[in-house]
């Protein structure tokens, strides 16, 4: 029902749209990021090293969520999980755990926590005005959990016209199947973007996205699959998943006062067929088969409010306040399959549910200098996070989890520019919590602006990350297992620190060019593992036992000239990882892999028709896992392997009518990957075969039809 009135919705106002002539001017300007920084600030004298995507980027890809976008990113590995439909980046070597991800600057509230562990998939790309990425420690800039790095996503809040209208609607296949029906095959898209301009200070946006991805079988036969003889068949290998998501703002600027609330809605709803079948027998004889099927449910609800200002003639302030609710509910179905209809269903349960009121705020330009500049923060949020009893496992004894958890921060910086080519910044924040330790984090950057289109950046950093949920409060305790949670687990910490060179150059054939090198190295301590602590009977829990370090190695080029842009990059990961479970302890080698993207987009005179290519290799990667040779064996750690892959997806769009209208076709995943032996086992389960990791559903075709005025 929501897939057909969201068509009529976005066919009903075809007739109405807007060109989006406020991001397609700021390709004409400097480009100009907030990540890190004190007030908006030009990319080129950023005191971080910021990597961009812009919504121009993003449209060219034909992306669906943000999980798309960052998949062709370099050192980011998009880890998705085909049971929940879940995707978490993973960022220089660690999981999503170790990853803030923010919308405007404000971190986003997930199953678990905040922040981290976000599911990349529940946040849609239309309203997105850029994304910007900075990898390393951020401890002191973002606190807890900014480890690995910080990706903060921009939404659209400025528009020229008194009133634009922007309207799309986009079919893919999944892999070869696709149907328009319920219940059908395929992904089917519509979105709706409303901008208004009630004065020169006031504007009101709205935007709701609909992306009913209807399931893919893969090697399974569909919910309606039945077959006495043959029993684990049944359903997908990637579940069904229908999400709806809807903002509204309304921000205010005048003078050197700027005021921006906006409201964010989400509903999730995900379908588990059980492909497992069980007898259920009559009297007289007569029986039937049935599975435990579960329908899951998440709401997500964001307020968020941001006052930027000057407090007398000078001081620079900038509060965000913010209060996210998101809750995750599941209802258990025992359904007939042969019959083919639901013989009873189970009261709604609460599966997780996190809530979080936040607030930060910072204070900066104190002195009357170009020299000096220092700036004064607090950071607090307060956490209550619910997991019912059979969230960690489904034989669970009846234990649910009701925690909360306060933290407050501080931080101090300070900008100084002695000469003008020459910044430093060191930095320092203090968190302490109702829970955990207090945490120092330190940071210390250097900007050398070797010419006015050269620059170098030194950048050292620590980071904390606190233990999730299921470290803190699992509970799976039966006659086969007993692992629990260990609530006096301590924080895990680390530093990065890294160096890169940027320069940009333009010849007298028009070439603009720029041309990067980076590097960066991470050391984390006291990271949490699941260790043995019993062996008669068998006992787990997760003690600060691991460490884990990681090096990165990069160089970037990118080339515009006219109508056709070039970019390239290539990376080289290592890892060196110490694991113990008690009994075993791994090697600490660094093992190296390889990764490369290259994209390129070309515009054709006269007729505009845009042609997009975006390419990513991912090498093949090296991780040590637990093997046993039986019961008595205490096990053994090997060096297991992730099969390498390639990613390639193709675009061409063809605007009609002024640009008004816009037509784009597509393929995307070229070259057909599903799935990649891993011996590690490090990702998810999945449904794959042993020794395989799903990824995704192999190649599929995408039309796209974008309306503007």
């Amino acid at each position: 029902m929501k897939k057909r009135t969201m068509s009529l919705l976005s066919l009903a106002i075809l007739n109405f749209a807007y060109a989006q002539k406020d991001t397609l001017n700021q390709k004409n300007i400097e480009e100009v990021v907030i990540t890190g920084q004190y007030t908006p600030q030009s990319i080129n004298k950023s005191i971080y090293k910021v990597e961009i995507i812009d919504a121009i980027q993003i449209k060219n890809m034909a992306a669906t969520n943000v999980a798309d976008v960052l998949n062709q990113n370099l050192n980011i590995l998009i880890t998705p999980n085909s049971s929940s439909g879940d995707s978490n980046a993973n960022i220089m070597g660690l999981s999503g755990e170790y990853t803030k991800i923010l919308i405007d600057n404000i971190p986003v509230v997930s199953d678990k926590g905040m922040g981290n562990l976000v599911d990349l998939t529940k946040i849609n790309v239309n309203n997105i005005e850029r994304i910007e990425i900075v990898k390393g420690a951020m401890g002191v800039e973002y606190g807890n959990n900014a480890m690995a790095g910080v990706i903060n996503i921009i939404t659209k809040k400025n528009y020229q016209k008194k009133l634009t209208i922007n309207a799309s609607l986009q079919e893919e296949t999944v892999g070869k199947d696709y149907d328009w029906k319920k219940k059908g095959y395929g992904r089917h898209i519509q979105s709706l973007n409303l901008g208004y301009r009630i004065s020169d200070s006031f504007t009101l946006t709205a935007d709701i996205n609909h992306n009913d991805f209807q399931g893919f079988e893969g090697t399974q036969k569909g919910y309606k699959f039945f077959d006495e003889t043959t029993n684990g068949q049944r359903g997908y290998e990637w579940q069904p998943k229908d999400l709806l998501i809807a903002n509204a703002a309304l921000r205010y600027s005048k003078k050197n006062t700027s005021i921006f609330y906006k409201v964010n809605f989400l509903n999730e709803n995900i379908d588990y067929y059980n492909p497992k079948t069980d007898v259920l027998a009559f009297s007289g004889g007569q029986r039937t088969f049935t599975a435990e099927d579960r329908e899951y449910n998440s709401t997500r609800w964001i307020h968020q409010l941001n006052i930027l200002t000057k407090l007398g003639s000078r001081i620079n302030y900038n509060g965000d306040f913010s209060y996210q609710i998101q809750e995750r509910d599941y209802t258990k179905k025992i359904y007939d399959v042969p019959n083919r209809y639901v013989r009873s269903e189970s009261p709604k349960r609460t599966f997780y549910k996190s809530e979080v009121l936040y607030s930060r705020g910072m204070f900066s330009n104190f002195l009357n200098s170009d020299k000096v500049n220092f700036q004064i923060g607090y950071e607090l949020d307060n956490t209550k996070g619910f997991a019912d009893s059979e969230t960690f496992e489904f034989n669970n004894n009846g234990k649910s989890v009701n925690r909360s958890i306060f933290n407050y921060a501080n931080f101090l910086s300070a900008e100084w520019n002695p000469l003008k080519w020459l910044s430093f910044r060191p930095g320092v924040r203090l968190t302490v919590s109702d829970k955990f330790d207090r945490q120092y984090n330190y940071s210390l950057t250097t900007r050398f602006s070797t010419t006015d289109k050269s620059n170098i950046r030194l950048i050292l950093g620590s980071a904390n990350r606190f233990p999730v949920y299921d470290e803190l409060y699992t509970y799976v305790v039966d006659n086969n297992h007993d692992i629990r949670g260990n609530e006096n687990l301590k924080p895990e910490t680390g530093y990065s620190g890294g160096v890169s060179w940027d320069f940009a150059t333009t010849n007298s054939n028009s070439w603009r060019m720029n041309v990067g090198l980076s590097g960066i190295y991470m050391d984390v301590k006291d990271r949490i593992e699941s260790v043995i602590v019993s062996n008669i009977p068998l006992k787990y829990t997760y003690l600060n036992v691991d460490n884990y370090k990681s090096i990165i190695l990069g160089a970037s080029l990118n080339a515009r000239k006219d109508n056709f842009s070039f970019n390239a990059g290539v990376s080289t990961l290592g890892v060196s990882q110490l694991l113990n479970t008690g009994n075993a302890t791994s090697d600490d080698d660094f093992n190296y892999y390889v990764e490369a993207n290259v994209s390129a987009n070309y515009t054709l005179p006269k007729a505009n028709t845009i042609f997009a290519l975006y390419y990513k290799y991912t090498g093949k990667r090296k991780l040590y896992t637990l093997e046993s040779d039986g019961a008595s064996d205490t096990g053994h750690y090997v060096l297991g392997d992730i099969g390498d892959f390639n990613m390639l997806n193709f675009t061409v769009s063809q605007p009609f009518f002024n640009n008004h209208f816009e037509l784009s076709l597509g393929v995307k995943n070229i070259f057909d990957v599903t799935s990649i032996r891993n011996t590690a086992q490090s990702g998810d389960g999945h449904n794959a075969a042993t020794d395989l990791q799903n990824l995704f559903y192999g190649r599929s075709y995408f039309a796209r039809i974008n309306y503007n005025f």
